[in-house]
This record gives structure tokens, C-alpha cells and sequence, in this order.
């Protein structure tokens, strides 16, 4: 039997994504039982017990690469034949999927699940932490420059992030990552699959303290700029106030 057909069977049968190991493991268990079953029926004494094929029994040994290139070869097989649906590897591991283009078809199924589509600010603020995490609720306010209480729990309720762990900082702020869901939702296997994530994660971004140090230094120009205005005004009503003799004998 080849193992591509195998890999696929294991993929439709399963609820959930596999991973490669998962994949690999579970046929290797399969052909030690069956070796088992058969040294127990001799120890038995029973006879014309039916040897293992050289086939399945070469199959104990699969490794992942194996596998991985099985469900390469199934995946081509599936976009020559034009099939409407493939494989695809999510962060929990591979499974069929059905194509993009037959997705109203398939949510007919589903009448009452409705697509849920994120805000702008969620977006911006899922965005941020993605290329930023682990990352502080306030490091977020201080990209976005708006309070973001709403979006980070509206995020943590629907999946999209959750807690992870607490920042070396005064006051120990929650630290907040990404999900699998997340990852799932838009079709990525990593991180390191976002646009351009190497890139935008050299980028420094402005901290709380950055902020208020830019805010005190505005400040700081502002009241310069504000006194020597005043000078200015000062001078000018003092040039206003003499006398026009005064001025005409220059």
C-alpha cells in the first residue's frame, strides 16, 4: 500500500491537524501491532497465520522526511487534478481543507455561524503585537497613541492573544502573544511567515518613556518659543511707545 494513501486516509479520518511525527507515529504503531498480533497467533499454535507483506512491514521504519514528502506528493496530485480541495500546514500541524474558491458553498453547511470580521483598531492593534510580542499593554498605547483596554480583552475573548507571563518591569505589566488561532485565522504556519516579520521586528518602537520624554521636550520648546514671543511683543510696543521725534532724528 503506498503511503501516500495511507497519509491521506490518516488526514480525512482525524478531527484534528497532524503533525509529520503524529503522522509517522501512528503508522509505525499500526505495523508493530500487526507484527505483534501475528507472533501471538504462532505462540498460540495457530496455523496458516498469514505473514506481513514486505511492503507494510518495511512501513515500521518511516521517518518524517517520508512522510513530509508524501504530503508534497499528495498536494501536487491534488492541484494537477484540479481537485477542490489540498493540504495545508497550519501551526497545529497538516489536515485537507477545502479550497478558498468553494468557501460559500461549504458555509451553507453552517447557516448560523456568521464570518466574524475584525475592527481597523483591532487589526492595528493584533498587528502590533504580532511583530512586537511578547509585548506590554502600554508599549501598544504608546505605537497606536489611544487607550486599548477594549481592543486587547476583545482580542484576548475571541482567541486571537492571550497572557503570556508578566514584563521584567516596575509594576510587573501582563505581557501578551499571539495564538494558534491567530495563526489559523490567517492562513500562516509561523511568525516567521508574516510580510516582511524580520524587518519590522529591527524596527525600534517608541516606548511609554519615549513618549513622555518627547511630550516633556515639546513642552519644553513650546515655553521657549512662548517666551520669546513675549520678548519679541515686549519689544515691539516699546518701539510702538517712543516718541516719533525720537524716530525721525535717526
Amino acid at each position: 500500500m503506498e503511503l501516500s494513501r495511507i497519509v491521506e486516509a490518516l488526514l480525512f479520518a482525524s478531527q484534528e491537524p497532524l503533525t509529520v511525527t503524529d503522522i509517522a507515529r501512528a503508522i509505525q504503531s499500526t505495523v508493530r501491532e500487526a507484527k505483534e498480533e501475528i507472533k501471538a497467533a504462532k505462540e498460540a499454535g495457530k496455523e496458516n497465520v498469514p505473514e506481513l507483506d514486505e511492503e507494510k512491514a518495511a512501513l515500521e521504519s518511516v521517518k518524517d522526511e517520508d512522510v513530509r514528502a508524501a504530503l508534497d506528493a499528495l498536494a501536487e496530485h491534488y492541484e494537477k487534478d484540479e481537485r477542490s480541495f489540498t493540504i495545508v500546514e497550519r501551526s497545529a500541524g497538516w489536515r485537507l481543507c477545502a479550497l478558498g474558491t468553494f468557501g460559500e458553498w461549504c458555509r451553507a453547511l453552517y447557516p448560523g455561524k456568521k464570518p466574524q470580521r475584525l475592527s481597523g483598531p483591532a487589526l492595528e492593534t493584533l498587528a502590533i503585537v504580532a511583530y512586537r510580542q511578547p509585548i506590554t499593554k502600554s508599549a501598544i498605547e504608546a505605537v497606536r497613541g489611544v487607550s486599548v483596554d477594549a481592543m486587547v480583552q476583545q482580542l484576548l475573548d475571541r482567541n486571537l492573544l492571550k497572557i503570556e507571563g508578566r514584563a521584567d518591569l516596575p509594576g510587573r505589566p501582563l505581557l501578551y502573544c499571539t495564538t494558534d488561532l491567530f495563526l489559523d485565522h490567517f492562513g500562516i504556519r509561523t511568525l516567521d511567515d508574516l510580510p516582511n516579520a524580520a524587518e519590522l521586528r529591527r524596527v525600534k518602537l517608541p516606548t511609554p518613556e519615549d513618549v513622555a520624554v518627547a511630550n516633556d521636550n515639546a513642552g519644553t520648546e513650546a515655553g521657549a518659543v512662548g517666551e520669546e514671543e513675549t520678548k519679541v511683543s515686549k519689544g515691539k510696543a516699546a518701539a510702538d511707545d517712543t516718541p516719533e521725534l525720537l524716530l525721525a532724528g535717526e
